[in-house]
């Protein structure tokens, strides 16, 4: 198995803060993306002080053939394997998701309560409206792929190294695991940093409305993002959500 070089697992320590606290950032990937889509974003919050960790889901930075053989188990599996050893190694950690990696965020939050320090969240994914998708189930075993979904950024030049084809197959699961996820947002009362593109060809408004209206936490600060598309984490906006993340985590994490 190959993986391209920019889709490698990135992770790196942190230092004290200066109350003497050592504070780490879980950052989760997108469906058919890659940690090349993170890896910006982890190198400035380290550059901060923070520990951060970018695991690879499993199935992605491969093939999409890859990611047709796993499910949302494996992929929620790895990103509590990277929080329990940021856990283990720092007195506070703060996850980050982009897309369906932010459906990963929260559900962690959910499940690790007061353990989750609190969520930045970019186009995070918990929804798909669109009238096709009620067809997957049965389509998956038509049509192994339609086309991919990468690469919605408007900055020119710039690659996130995410899938050509998107596996219906993992799309299911990832379906599955969104209707999962709904109920249970009640769950979740950390502080929250949202930021949404105006301007997203990957995910549509349905996915905010679920999450804002569902969160039972108190400290939600919503960030609309006016010159990115869907990967803004490496879009124009990046320099924005990578200052205004790194003060939301210096300020939840000095209480």
């Amino acid at each position: 198995m190959q993986f391209q070089p920019l889709a490698e697992p990135f992770a790196a320590p942190g230092e004290p803060d200066p109350a003497g606290q050592r504070i780490g950032v879980l950052l989760c990937h997108g469906f058919t993306g890659s940690p090349a889509s993170m890896r910006p974003w982890a190198l400035s919050l380290n550059e901060q002080g923070y520990a951060v960790s970018v695991p690879r889901l499993p199935g992605h930075g491969t093939r999409w053939q890859d990611l047709q053989r796993t499910t949302w188990q494996d992929w929620y599996d790895e990103i509590t394997r990277a929080f329990e050893k940021l856990r283990a190694d720092n007195d506070k950690v703060v996850v980050a998701g982009l897309s369906m990696g932010g459906a990963l965020a929260l559900r962690l939050a959910a499940d690790k309560g007061r353990d989750v320090e609190g969520l930045v969240l970019v186009n995070p994914a918990v929804n798909i409206d669109r009238w096709d998708v009620k067809l997957v189930p049965v389509l998956k075993y038509v049509v192994p792929a339609t086309p991919g979904v990468a690469n919605d950024i408007k900055k020119p030049g710039v690659d996130e190294h995410g899938y050509s084809r998107t596996p219906l197959k993992a799309v299911h699961s990832m379906l599955q695991g969104y209707k999962a996820l709904c109920p249970d947002l009640a769950r979740i009362t950390c502080p929250v940093l949202f930021f949404r593109s105006v301007e997203d060809h990957v995910v549509d408004p349905s996915s905010s409305r679920i999450i804002l209206g569902g969160l039972s936490s108190r400290d939600v600060t919503e960030r609309m993002l006016e010159d990115s598309y869907h990967v803004a984490t490496l879009d124009n906006d990046a320099p924005a959500i990578f200052e205004e993340s790194a003060g939301f985590v210096r300020r939840i994490t000095a209480k």
